[in-house]
């Protein structure tokens, strides 16, 4: 499983580097970042697009015919329409999430920012990221990125992975604890 894993994050990893050097290079890293968001927030308002970016059932043709016509609607265009279309074309398209995760880390070594994975119970309002991504600022030293993620699981409070360090505040966490040390005294 490790090896797989490997695997993935590595060709993520080169669709990503290729991306980032040929927009540094196209003076189009604000706008591929911002085509990436738009392509992000469609698949992630989009059952029938994920199923199409990780189902083996459609064809190579069919996910380039219909990634091409959702991009066109969506008007991502440029590099990184014609990026997407070539992931699309090499039967890719379930990267498509790594990549961007990986764009974004390589965006932010490149501007001297730290990205934080923040998982939630519901959605940070803009008043809390601000006042997260201060408080990460005054531990790290650097300015903070968020990627934000949502598991109602969770309950509440949070979880932030920042480099490799890992914060659980998560109400779920605590109530396992809890729940484990109510068995040792019982």
């Amino acid at each position: 499983m490790a090896d797989h894993e490997n695997t993935d994050s590595g060709i993520a990893g080169r669709y990503a580097a290729s991306l980032f050097e040929l927009s540094l290079d196209g003076g189009a890293i604000e706008s591929s970042e911002s085509e990436l968001k738009k392509f992000e927030d469609l698949v992630d308002g989009s059952e029938d697009l994920q199923r199409l970016m990780r189902s083996p059932v459609f064809s190579a043709e069919q996910q380039l015919n219909s990634i091409d016509a959702i991009l066109k609607k969506a008007k991502i265009g440029g590099l990184v329409g014609n990026f997407i279309r070539v992931v699309a074309r090499n039967r890719r398209l379930f990267f498509m999430p790594a990549i961007t995760k990986e764009f974004r880390r390589l965006l932010a070594v490149h501007r001297g920012e730290q990205t934080a994975d923040v998982t939630v119970a519901s959605a940070l309002s803009a008043a809390q990221q601000k006042e997260l991504k201060a408080a990460l600022k005054s531990v790290v030293g650097k300015d903070v990125v968020i990627n934000q993620a949502v598991d109602p699981s969770l309950l509440g409070g949070m979880i932030v992975k920042i480099g490799s360090r890992q914060i659980d505040t998560s109400l779920r966490t605590k109530l396992s604890t809890l729940k484990l040390a109510l068995k040792e005294v019982g």
